[in-house]
This record gives C-alpha cells, structure tokens and sequence, in this order.
C-alpha cells in the first residue's frame, strides 16, 4: 500500500520488474537458502506435509500434482539458465494483469499503465498453456506420512469443480454445514466428544478443477480409523438426507459475512480481487457472493451426491511418530 502521490513510481519500479530483472547466480544461491527454509517449515507442519502427499496421489498429469514450492531438489539445484528461461517465456504484458485499487482516477492511472508497462511489446512466442487433461479417476486412493510429531490427522479430498464453476457456491456452503462452529455436522460428532481438536471442509478456488478437502485433526487418544469412519458416516448422511433449511441458511449468513470482512481495507480488496483474476475471471468477484446467497439446502444435498463420492476420493493419515 502507498499513498496516492507514490503511485507513478511504484508503478514505475513493478514495470521494470516485469522485462529488465536482473537474474544473477551471485543472487540465487543466498536467495535458494530462504526458500529452502520455507520448504523446510512447511515439512514440519503435519498437515503441509500430508496435503503435499494428497496432492500428488490425486492428480497423475495435472500440474496441481507438484506443490506450488516444488521439491527440494528443485529449490537447491535449478539452474540460474532455467530461472532466466521462464522469466522470458512468462514475464510479458499479455500474460499480466495490473490491479490498482484505492484513491486514484481512473484516466490518470491507466495513462501510467500505458506509459510504463506499454512500452513493452507481447511475447514474442505464445504463453504455453497447461494442456493435461487429468485422467479420470477410477477408485479410491490412500497415502499415509509417518513423521516426527505429536498429533494426528485425517484428510479426505473429492474431485471438485474449478473455483469459477456454477456449483462452488454451492460446495462452499456444504464445507460451512459441515465444519464452521459449534453446530456443524462435524463439530458435533467428533470435536463436541474430543475425538478432534478441530475439523475443516473447504473447496479450493483454483484455476482448474481441484479438491474438495476435509481435514480432521485428531484430539490425544482418537483413533484415525474411528475419526475417519464419523467423517465418512456424516458425509454419506448429508448425500443421503441433505441438510435442513436453517443450517442451509446460517452457512449462507457465514460466508457471506467472511467474504465482506475480507474486503475490509485496500489491502483486502486487492487480494480478494487478484484471487478471483487468478481464477480466471475477474468479475466473480462482484458476482460470486450473489451465487453464495441464492444456495438453498437442494444445492448442497445435490452437490454432495454429485462430488463427495468416494470413487472420487484421496484420503491421507499423518500418524505421527514419537522419537524417543
């Protein structure tokens, strides 16, 4: 965030940034330790590890089979000639989109786009594109992490559809049915009998079709195996009986109050918005919480017939091992 008075040179910087940065090996390797730290963090964390392995056991030939910080071999070895390759194949206008968001007008803003990012030509090449096509799945699959930790945890991941797809809305609500507050379906069954600290059901709003993912973290003493039978019981339930009205209802007040806090600030607005870009269409931002207020409780018993199938379905254990 800067003051309105800044923008032309910030905007002057980023637009440099986008053609003349200077990719140096005296620059990588100090810069390869700080990413091998986060890599490293995110290793220790029982549920960034497990969520790496469900990933790649779900998803053969898409991309969303790596993790977005790769593998550690990636981030020590990758070649500065690789690093400097796809900054030229990717880092051009036509493959951009400048959000600015604040106090500022509109003519005046998009002739420092122009003068500053238009100097530029397209991409000498076309962008490559993403071109697998995820086989289908054909039958449940399973992963288990054995680690160094204290805790366990249960995560079961559906197909689900892309984050612009007219069934998110939709899917949204079942997650906030399933696991927000004291009432869901999962609180009740397993947190509200310390079987679990906490449960969370989230669709992922990707690009592409992604997952639908549960996660139950395990309270001292549960059982994985129990944890996961409640979790499946309930998911069958809800796809067999649906969900009442009011619990339809009470979701729908939920994230309709989430996504308004979310865009509490410049800030805010400008992630909230660069999310739904990077989704692939920008105007889900003004038009998504108007799908989320129309969803009845026939959506989501439709949707959770439709997509928490279990022939759909990767479901990881992180069963943590105890060094003595």
């Amino acid at each position: 965030e800067v003051g309105n008075e800044y923008l032309e040179g910030y905007m002057a910087i980023e637009a440099d940034r986008m053609r003349n940065l200077l990719l140096r090996e005296d620059d990588r390797r100090p810069e390869m330790t700080v990413v091998r730290n986060e890599f490293e963090i995110g290793e220790n964390d029982p549920v960034q590890a497990l969520d790496k392995e469900i990933f790649a056991t779900a998803y053969e030939a898409h991309p969303y089979h790596h993790s977005t910080i790769g593998w550690r071999s990636d981030i020590e070895k990758v070649p500065i000639e690789k690093l400097r390759a796809f900054y030229d194949t990717f880092y051009w206008p036509d493959n951009a989109t400048v959000s600015v968001i604040g106090d500022f007008k509109p003519e005046a803003a998009l002739g420092l786009v122009m003068k500053y990012y238009g100097v530029y030509p397209k991409a000498p090449n076309a962008i490559p594109q993403v071109y697998p096509d995820e086989p289908a799945q054909t039958g449940p699959r399973r992963v288990t992490v054995r680690r160094a930790g204290e805790l366990g945890v249960v995560g079961i991941s559906y197909k689900s559809p892309a984050a612009s797809h007219e069934d998110m809305a939709a899917l949204n609500v079942l997650g906030g049915i399933l696991s927000s507050g004291k009432t869901s379906r999962f609180y009740r069954a397993l947190t509200d009998k310390n079987l679990t600290t906490s449960v969370s059901a989230d669709a992922g709003l990707f690009h592409d079709p992604s997952l639908f993912q549960i996660y139950a973290y395990l309270a001292p003493g549960a059982g994985h195996e129990q944890v996961e039978k409640i979790l499946r019981d309930e998911i069958a339930r809800v796809a067999r009986d649906g969900v009442t009205d009011a619990e339809a209802a009470m979701a729908v007040r939920k994230i309709s109050a989430n996504i308004a806090y979310a865009r509490d600030g410049t800030a805010a607005v400008a992630a909230s918005l660069n999310e739904w870009i990077a989704a692939g269409d920008w105007t889900l931002y003004s038009t998504y919480p108007g799908r989320v207020a129309k969803v009845t409780m026939s959506d989501v018993k439709r949707v959770a017939q439709k997509y928490l199938v279990e022939d759909q379905s990767t479901t990881g254990w992180f069963v943590p091992v105890v060094s003595r």
